[in-house]
């Protein structure tokens, strides 16, 4: 192993910071990693391998927080200034049949859900 000297020590200290990096799962943009685990076990379930490649994890959570981050401000614009309402994302949707289904379906699932839970809670308070 060679001794860093002034000359080569920004040299040394360059793999440093990407080793840190890599190790808190940080972009080169310097963003923390939000969704990388759950990008791969949905690559895997649609067929990629059960150990997909960093990039290819890295370059769909681009897209992810690009197409997330774009909607929003969108959505912004779009509704009451400043604000994001459903209404707001299912008016952006409405033209893409599968996203404005997408978007039925889970906002139905969650008035279901909310529903199953007051139901819980109310059977919890009377035993």
């Amino acid at each position: 192993m060679t001794t860093p000297t002034p000359e080569n020590q920004d040299q040394f200290d360059q793999f440093e910071d990407e080793d840190t990096e890599q190790q808190l799962g940080a972009t080169a943009s310097g963003r923390k990693r939000l969704f990388s685990k759950e990008l791969r076990c949905m690559m895997y379930g649609f067929g990629d391998d059960q150990n997909p490649y960093t990039e290819s994890v890295d370059f769909l959570e681009d897209l992810v927080i690009e197409f997330i981050t774009e909607t929003t401000h969108r959505a912004m614009e779009v509704g009451r200034p400043g604000r994001v309402q459903v209404e707001d994302i299912i008016f952006l949707v409405r033209k893409d049949p599968r996203k404005y289904a997408r978007v039925k379906d889970l906002l139905t699932m969650n008035e279901e859900l909310k529903k199953a839970r007051k139901a819980f809670d109310e059977v919890k308070y009377v035993d």
